[in-house]
């Protein structure tokens, strides 16, 4: 992958152990709790994403630099959490920005591995959303990706971008800056204004 990918990917994991961590602190987890699903939060989309792609052992657990940056967000998290939420409602825009860049850099790094571009956006998804679910898991909740407004659409929306860029020979890096902001902007204009997938017509069932 290029520079501004390992980068993305980078900066991915930070702001997702951030809301990794802040979350947990919400829930009055202690430290190792906090570091805990600031890691899971932060790496498992990666992980995944480097197994199925045959990059092993994985970027998350073979490079310092990222242990290193989850550890630091989980100590923030955990003892700056309330100063943090003062700031801005975090957990929901650290996850939109993770879901952004991890959305994107999961795309590059399938493409860069082969997997063709119809299948790449899809690796780029679950980049963006595997951390994500098993932090909900852990904290007992249905995970966001199921029940949120466009956050796996958004993903794969960001994902398309640099996938349809590489089929027609753009420049990678302005279309990944492109993928970013779309992802992005697609997902907090959808928490701001409801925006969300269909649900299921589920009819109460009959009284006895």
């Amino acid at each position: 992958m290029g520079t501004l990918f390992i980068w993305l990917d980078l900066i991915g994991t930070f702001v997702f152990a951030l809301s990794g961590g802040v979350l947990a602190a919400r829930h009055r987890l202690d430290l190792f709790g906090v570091l805990a699903l600031s890691f899971a939060t932060a790496s498992v989309g990666g992980i995944i994403r480097d197994v199925v792609i045959g990059t092993v052992p994985p970027a998350a657990l073979s490079h310092w630099q990222y242990p290193a940056i989850w550890l630091v967000a989980g100590l923030m998290a955990f003892f700056f959490s309330n100063g943090i939420n003062r700031v801005m409602y975090p957990v929901r825009i650290f996850d939109a920005m993770g879901l952004a860049v991890f959305a994107v850099a999961g795309t590059a790094k399938a493409l860069d591995a082969g997997i063709p571009p119809l299948m790449a956006p899809l690796l780029g998804v679950l980049t963006g959303v595997g951390g994500g679910m098993v932090r909900d898991m852990l904290l007992a909740q249905v995970p966001l990706v199921l029940r949120a407004e466009l956050y796996a659409v958004a993903a794969l929306a960001g994902g398309m971008v640099v996938a349809i860029a590489d089929v027609l020979g753009w420049p990678a890096q302005p279309a990944a800056m492109a993928g970013t902001v779309l992802c992005f902007g697609l997902r907090i204009a959808a928490l701001h204004r409801g925006w969300h997938l269909p649900t299921a017509l589920m009819r109460p069932p009959p009284r006895d």
